[in-house]
C-alpha cells in the first residue's frame, strides 16, 4: 500500500481557514470547546486540533460539531 503523502501548503492553509470558523461560529453562539465536546461525542483534544487546523476531520465529524453548535455545516465553510 502506498504511503500517504503530506498535503501540500495549499491544502494546510485551507484547513486552517476552516478550523478558524468552526472557531467563530462557536464562540458567536456563547459555546466553550467542552460544551460543543459534551454535545457531540467529539474529544477535546480532536476539537482541539479541527479548531488549530492540526486535523482533518472526517465529514461525519462535521456534522456532530454542526449539530452540537446549532448551526448549518455550509457555516464552516463561508
Amino acid at each position: 500500500m502506498p504511503r500517504p503523502t503530506q498535503p501540500d501548503d495549499r491544502v494546510i492553509a485551507r484547513r486552517r481557514r476552516v478550523g478558524e470558523q468552526v472557531r467563530r461560529v462557536r464562540e458567536h453562539h456563547n459555546l466553550t470547546q467542552l460544551d460543543v465536546c459534551g454535545r457531540s461525542g467529539v474529544d477535546v483534544a480532536t476539537y482541539s486540533r479541527i479548531e488549530q487546523g492540526h486535523s482533518s476531520p472526517k465529514l461525519d465529524t462535521l456534522i456532530r460539531i454542526a449539530d452540537a453548535i446549532g448551526c448549518e455545516l455550509v457555516d464552516f465553510f463561508r
